[in-house]
């Protein structure tokens, strides 16, 4: 046997047991969906609710005051998206059936209105590929399984609680991991601050989105105009499919309800709402390199999802920037990053080789 080909048959073993070691651990991760999903959002809460807390210290606040604030504040949120998805979604699912009904009505004048200019479509071919009622259910049972989930608030308070409470020795707990090597510790800060930089940036942002949305559909006349703003704020964490799903129920259901103009009015105001916001606002915010590929964005929706459930879809976007984050740390795995980010970021990646060559000449 030649070295070659023992060195490529070493490196063969390498690709699969690493391959086998993911297929486990996703496995176990879909398979322990009820005790990971309430870890994932507590993390996810704790960085959101860090700065703050921080800040707070950072101003002579005793820590026991500080968390009690924080606490207050995890609970008066988790009550009002409790109350409001409970309330909402009572009224939704009650009044589901005759939404579906009116709105396969429409349909159906649809199909005859175009059968008199001889385009004749079949009914039930219509709604067995497209049935737009469908996706009305679709959001009555993904809301219905995230309101599962806040069942667990309890728990999910307490483990922030507990996160913020160790968030001061984790820098000295990361050093004596790292050793002597200052580059890891600066490298693993760095992809802290930047997670948290994006998640607290992503937050303000979709509480606007989701804002604005419930005011427009409020002025407009749309029934359940809060828990379509809720349902914004989101899906506003996925980008550029986030603002498509969350318009449509709210779409379908101003045509059941209102008519054709004001469906257009609610589409016009989800279109203005999220172009400002995600095309101009955030990019400046945020800055462009921090960005996802489309393909990238709904691939992780899809996977995530799959794992996690509706959760899962709400931090698929997340999840996958904290991944880019710290492979965009390492040298050996910046190609990745590149490949998962979208073309403003591949750009702004040339740009930096090509001024790092100049600098050189």
């Amino acid at each position: 046997m030649q070295p070659n080909d023992h060195d490529s048959g070493s490196t063969t073993l390498k690709v699969l047991s690493v391959l086998a070691y993911l297929i486990i651990i996703i496995a176990g991760m879909r398979m322990a969906q009820p005790i990971v999903v309430p870890f994932i959002l507590s993390i996810f809460l704790a960085v959101i609710f860090a700065p703050p807390y921080i800040w707070l210290n950072s101003k002579g606040i005793p820590t026991s005051i500080s968390l009690s604030l924080i606490l207050i504040a995890s609970v008066f949120i988790f009550l009002m998206v409790g109350a409001l998805i409970g309330t909402s979604l009572a009224g939704f699912s009650e009044d589901l059936p005759l939404y579906q009904q009116r709105l396969q009505m429409i349909f159906d004048d649809i199909i005859n209105w175009l059968s008199r200019f001889g385009i004749r479509i079949s009914n039930e071919l219509v709604f067995e590929y497209f049935n737009p009622a469908v996706a009305m259910q679709v959001v009555a049972s993904t809301l219905t399984e995230l309101g599962g989930v806040l069942t667990n608030a309890f728990l999910i308070i307490l483990a922030v609680v507990f996160i913020l409470l160790e968030i001061t020795s984790y820098p000295a707990k990361i050093k004596a991991i790292f050793g002597s090597s200052e580059d890891s510790f600066q490298q693993f800060k760095k992809i802290l601050v930047n997670v948290r930089h994006y998640l607290a940036i992503k937050t303000v942002i979709s509480l606007a989105t989701g804002a604005i949305i419930a005011v427009w559909l409020l002025i407009l006349g749309v029934d359940y105009a809060l828990l379509w703003g809720l349902v914004a704020f989101l899906l506003n964490y996925i980008p550029n499919l986030g603002s498509i799903i969350a318009a449509f129920p709210a779409v379908l259901l101003a045509l059941v309800q209102l008519g054709v103009g004001q469906a257009l009015a609610v589409a016009g105001g989800f279109l203005l709402v999220n172009v400002f916001m995600g095309n101009i606002l955030e990019p400046r915010v945020m800055g462009k390199g921090l960005g996802l590929s489309t393909l990238v964005v709904f691939l992780s929706l899809v996977f995530w999802g799959w794992i996690l459930g509706p959760v899962g879809m709400l931090l698929s976007v997340p999840l996958t920037m904290a991944l880019k984050v710290g492979l965009e740390e390492q040298p050996t795995t910046k190609w990745l990053s590149i490949v998962l980010g979208s073309e403003a970021a591949a750009l702004q990646a040339c740009d930096e080789i090509n001024s790092i060559n100049q600098d050189k000449i």
